[in-house]
């Protein structure tokens, strides 16, 4: 998937998988080459590009007050967008996604509608509504695994909770 970026009087089409991979990637001196928040805007463009191929309409929200990321138009249904992003899998060979805001309290229904996290490494994406994640702080995703199988398989690619 391509992403037009603008770069003074310069557009650019950039490989969204392209440029999150390289979000991992470390500089000479072993640092990471992008904080967590870059990481975290990054993947919020590719949710952009990703929502927009699939038809939805896209608005965000002026500065980064509110609980939720953006706003996503499915025909004439408005849902509140929270994206989340995982880079790294983990020791356990799971991939943890942040299911709460910066109170670390777990997302409700008056703030967000659908909870969309995307697993870079994999290009896969989990679309939740609120009510599925409502009770829990951290979310355990494994979608390269073939063995272990997560009660949130369900939710991987399930753009329809945007639908209605």
């Amino acid at each position: 998937m391509s992403l037009g970026v603008v770069v003074g009087d310069l557009v650019a089409s950039v490989e969204v998988g392209d440029l999150l991979a390289s979000a991992d990637r470390r500089d000479k001196g072993g640092m990471a080459r992008f904080t967590g928040k870059r990481r975290g805007e990054m993947a919020e463009a590719a949710f952009v590009a990703k929502a927009v191929s699939l038809g939805f309409g896209v608005a965000k929200p002026w500065g980064d007050s509110d609980p939720f990321d953006f706003i996503v138009q499915a025909g004439g249904k408005l849902s509140k967008v929270q994206v989340k992003s995982a880079h790294c899998v983990g020791e356990d060979g799971t991939y943890s996604i942040r299911a709460h805001g910066h109170d670390m309290k777990a997302y409700r229904a008056d703030q967000i509608d659908v909870l969309v996290a995307f697993v870079v490494p994999e290009n896969v994406w989990y679309v939740f509504p609120v009510r599925a994640v409502r009770w829990m702080r951290t979310l355990k995703l494994f979608p390269g695994s073939r063995k272990r199988r997560s009660k949130f398989e369900k939710y991987r690619e399930a753009w329809g909770y945007l639908r209605g």
